[in-house]
């Protein structure tokens, strides 16, 4: 899908007929798979140089380098988490994994909406299952967070069971886990976000959690698509539980900013930019109702500013995906760089500073990039 992704490393001969006009002709879901290929060979530039000391922070206990993650979607299967963590990643999250191995939807199920810089998918929770996952990351240390992002199986009787085959299966192995019921490719996974689900849901979770060798931070990935009585009740539940953050937020269904364009009509989740105002508003809305619990932010980062903007509405760390799609890998380091630059301008020393500056504004609405 980082069709994009590969320009720096056209110089391979191996790689040479991948052009960027070529890759932007080809199926995303294949320049996806030349994408993870090149990574997997060894093939990505790495960062040179240490983050600034203005971009360390912590998070539920785990020190991050920068507050700038790469979210789940990319390496499904955990082939690539070393080379993007190389390439200066904070933290790398792969999955979704589901307990048993699954196709995922017929194809094509991946869709860019060039003209929005936005992508549609409805890949389902496409993936080699926990045994494969788990096979490449035993005994694997990454110079970052890593997160292993974990869903159910279309097909299963009991989608909560599944949550809980992931906690046991990956608790000693990721520095922490996010558990997925916010996609909306799976039929029936969104009920989980639901007052008397999500109780179930948690309550078994966070008791698999309690009987692992370490205490791993758990977070809950919510959708956009929620209204505010609907945030009122996660909240709650989410605040009557030991759980340790939010993901906010996975992709939306609607499409009113993207409506007339090409592909705007596929199914599936939108993501990208296109999605940044409204993902933005939920995470506000969710600190404004959770108080100090970390969130990690997630939605149409695609510029410094909008980088920013999250950790303003309340985010104490970002993460991205579909922006790389349209702004190559060098995106990573003008995110850290516009950073940096805006800590310096409010005469801050550290990131942490400038989390939920504009949280109220965000919330009502009224805030807007510049």
């Amino acid at each position: 899908m980082i069709f994009s992704a590969l320009s720096p490393l056209l110089r391979i001969p191996a790689l040479s007929g991948l052009t960027r006009e070529a890759l932007l002709n080809m199926d995303a879901e294949t320049a996806h798979g030349a994408t993870i290929t090149a990574l997997r060979l060894g093939l990505a530039p790495e960062q040179s140089h240490a983050d600034r000391a203005e971009l360390r922070t912590t998070l539920c206990g785990l020190n991050l380098t920068n507050p700038i993650g790469m979210g789940a979607g990319f390496d499904k299967n955990a082939e690539v988490p070393r080379p993007l963590a190389l390439m200066g990643f904070g933290m790398v999250e792969i999955g979704t994994v589901t307990p048993r191995p699954q196709a995922g939807n017929p194809k094509p199920r991946l869709f860019r909406i060039g003209a929005a810089e936005g992508v549609i998918n409805r890949m389902g929770f496409n993936n080699e299952g926990h045994d494969a996952a788990f096979a490449r990351l035993k005994g694997q240390r990454i110079p970052a967070a890593l997160g292993v992002n974990i869903g159910a199986n279309k097909d299963s009787e009991d989608f909560v069971f599944d949550y809980v085959l992931g906690v046991q299966r990956f608790a000693d192995l990721a520095d922490y886990l996010t558990i997925n019921v916010s996609s909306p490719n799976t039929p029936g996974l969104r009920n989980l976000q639901a007052d008397e689900a999500l109780r179930r849901l948690l309550g078994e979770v966070l008791a698999a959690r309690a009987k692992a060798k370490t205490r791993i931070p758990v977070f809950l990935k919510i959708a956009p698509d929620l209204d505010e009585a609907a945030l009122d009740a996660i909240a709650a539940v989410v605040l009557a539980t030991d759980l340790d953050g939010l993901i906010v937020s996975n992709t939306t269904i609607t499409r009113d900013t993207v409506a007339g364009l090409d592909n705007a009509a596929e199914t599936g989740g939108l993501s990208g930019k296109p999605l940044f105002d409204l993902s933005t508003r939920r995470l506000a809305q969710m600190r404004q109702r959770v108080g100090a619990l970390p969130i990690i932010g997630v939605g149409g980062v695609h510029s410094p500013q909008s980088a920013l903007a999250k950790i303003q509405a309340g985010a104490n760390a970002i993460q991205l995906y579909s922006a790389m799609v349209f702004g190559g890998l060098d995106m990573l380091d003008r995110l850290k760089r516009g950073l940096v630059a805006a800590i310096r301008a409010e005469g801050k020393t550290n990131i942490s500073d400038l989390v939920g500056t504009q949280v109220d504004d965000w919330a009502a609405g009224r805030a807007r990039l510049n």
